[in-house]
């Protein structure tokens, strides 16, 4: 966008920023040009296959849209505008959006069931507005340069632009060194910024205003217990139905992932009980043992008699296809699990499916996790902190962990005791999670350090944290961190939509319909996780349509094997060792070679059993990767 007196936008510039992008849109481009804006898009044709061409505007062109992503309840708003008088040329999801923007202006997005990114440019009012869906399942990005404004779905976007300079952003990358994502605005990259999730920006009269329209929200006051379990069970199954049928929309077939879980097995279920959709599945196993759900998985395909794809995932894959991760994820990560997922959107692909159904949100919305079982059995010990059998029932944690932390009495005591003097901190139940990961700190270089603009620690995340939070349960508020870091900054972004559009799939989350949201967020904690019992009411609800060796199954979180996948024997892949080499790690400037070296050596001898150090290993490459990927500009296949 030209602000003021900035240069026009051009076609070439759109071309080479949306040929970027082309995994995420490979049936065809768009382009809209005037003076002010210049908007380009790669459609992934999902609906409307024949008319839904984008950029897509209203009856004088006034008002233009390109988008990313699904409007699920189009159907419904397209009815409600034709009433209020909108003529619509297309059948396509995308043109409700323009219709909305007339009837209710910035509000439209209110009015949208869905998962987006929208640009959208008033050429009357000469306004500019840039949305992004209520949870982050779209990723949007920005940079201002000069007087010129870019703006785009995935950063390789904006490097497509000569002008757009690219460094690493070292606070970033200790805020991904901390709490496994950066935190809104920040990207991984200097002066690249992110539309946070429930967010409208609006750029007019050279002014740009960004402003919240939607958030995980919880109740203050005491929630009222009198209502029967029966009810909450009802209310529960009908909106999940209803989301599943609302994201089952599509013009070519929808598959779905397995896991072997409960949430994935909720959705399948959902599907073959109460809608028409041919039941179509994809699931991920691994050769080892510890971090293979097959047999789950195949438990659910006989018992529901689904169309079945299985892809088997070595180490060796994960070590081969980690490159291409990273140049899709755009960030460091510290765990290698987007890898597993990026090579099943490919033989999603391959089936020729576009559409695939995900349970991811399940255990942020309805408190599946381990850590929230974790910190009410630590606020529990905080009570009696002399206590020798309150910090005995963490033993019933992490029973699939080969090396627990629960494993040793002593050690246990130590880990879990991490922030006891902060019980009453909203972040209180994360503190042992990004204790643990900070440790990959201690590997940064002094240049880095000096370079940091200001110490990241856990205070950090006070900044995107509502005004409100400690009145809200316990609960309540380890689900609202755990939404606003791991959620959407990285299982819906490196593990979620990059992985999956790397392969041209749009994932779809049933769970993060914000009414399912809105409703738990109204529930008793019993009926989130009672005793120890995590997702207490969507197993009840879920009784009878499911196989009870998974409904009654204990929380097994997806995993996949981490720095044992770089090595052949001892000897690491020819780029690993490459990017772990003295000279390069002295070129980057991020880490200290000599710490960095002894670290590789460790992994190489098989002595990384613990979480720090594959979590500082997988880290390190990471970035290292991001380094050579998008600042060098060099090809890893060289190495």
């Amino acid at each position: 966008m030209n602000l003021k007196d900035g240069v026009p936008p051009s076609r070439n510039e759109l071309e080479g920023m949306i040929h970027a992008v082309h995994h995420r849109g490979p049936d065809g481009y768009g382009y809209y040009l005037s003076e002010r804006v210049g908007l380009a898009h790669a459609r992934l044709s999902i609906i409307d296959l024949a008319g839904g061409d984008q950029p897509i505007h209203n009856e004088d062109k006034s008002v233009q849209v390109v988008f990313n992503g699904e409007i699920f309840n189009y159907v419904e708003l397209t009815a409600q505008l034709k009433r209020q008088g909108h003529r619509f040329y297309t059948h396509s999801d995308t043109e409700v959006i323009v219709h909305l923007y007339e009837e209710y202006g910035e509000a439209f997005v209110d009015h949208l069931n869905g998962q987006f990114a929208i640009a959208l440019w008033d050429s009357r009012e000469g306004r500019l507005i840039l949305a992004r869906d209520r949870t982050g399942i779209r990723p949007l990005y920005t940079i201002r340069n000069g007087n010129r404004f870019f703006f785009s779905s995935e950063v390789k976007s904006l490097f497509a632009h000569p002008a757009i300079p690219r460094e690493i952003n070292l606070t970033a990358l200790s805020e991904v060194f901390t709490f496994w994502t950066t935190l809104p605005p920040h990207s991984l990259f200097e002066s690249v910024e992110m539309i946070p999730p429930g967010h409208i920006l609006v750029i007019e009269n050279g002014s740009m205003n960004l402003s919240r329209y939607w958030d995980w929200s919880y109740p203050n006051e005491q929630i009222d217990n009198r209502k029967p379990l029966a009810d909450w069970r009802e209310e529960l199954k009908a909106l999940m139905v209803d989301s599943v049928r609302l994201q089952l929309r599509s013009d070519v077939p929808v598959g779905a992932y397995l896991s072997g879980g409960l949430d994935s097995s909720v959705l399948t279920s959902l599907i073959k009980n109460f809608t028409d959709t041919p039941l179509r599945t994809f699931s991920i196993g691994f050769e080892d043992e510890e971090f293979d759900e097959s047999g789950f998985q195949q438990d659910l395909v006989d018992y529901l008699g689904t169309n079945h794809t299985h892809v088997l995932c070595k180490r060796s894959d994960i070590g081969a296809a980690f490159p291409r991760v990273i140049s899709h994820t755009e960030s460091a990560i510290v765990r290698t699990a987007p890898t597993p997922l990026m090579l099943l959107s490919g033989a999603v692909r391959e089936a020729g499916y576009k559409v695939v159904l995900t349970g991811e949100g399940a255990d942020e919305v309805f408190g599946g996790y381990d850590i929230f079982k974790e910190a009410k059995v630590r606020r529990f010990w905080s009570h009696a902190p002399d206590s020798e059998w309150r910090p005995l029932i963490l033993q019933r944690l992490y029973p699939y962990l080969k090396h627990s932390p629960t494993t040793s009495g002593a050690f246990s005591k130590r880990f879990f005791q991490q922030g006891m003097e902060h019980l009453d901190k909203p972040f209180f139940a994360h503190i042992p999670r990004w204790a643990t990961t900070q440790r990959i700190l201690q590997f940064l270089s002094d240049e880095a350090r000096a370079a940091i603009d200001q110490a990241v620690d856990f205070e950090t995340i006070n900044r995107i944290l509502p005004a409100d939070i400690e009145a809200w349960k316990p609960l309540n508020r380890d689900q609202y961190i755990e939404a606003n870091t791991l959620l959407s900054g990285y299982l819906l972004s490196s593990q979620g939509d990059r992985v999956a559009m790397a392969n041209s799939i749009e994932g779809r989350y049933p769970f993060l319909d914000h009414r399912v949201i809105e409703f738990a967020a109204t529930l008793p904690s019993r009926y989130k996780i009672m005793g120890l019992n995590e997702k207490y009411l969507l197993k009840q609800t879920m009784q009878g349509l499911i196989p009870e060796s998974i409904r009654k199954r204990s929380k097994q979180p997806y995993r996949a094997p981490d720095s044992q996948s770089f090595f052949n024997g001892e000897k690491p892949l020819d780029y690993v060792a490459y990017l772990f080499s003295e000279e390069r790690i002295r070129k980057a400037g991020y880490y200290n070679p000599k710490t960095v070296g002894l670290l590789l050596k460790k992994c190489a001898r098989g002595k990384a059993l613990g979480f720090a150090d594959n979590m500082a290993f997988v880290g390190i490459l990471s970035s290292m990767l991001v380094d050579e990927l998008f600042i060098e500009q060099a090809s890893i296949d060289s190495h």
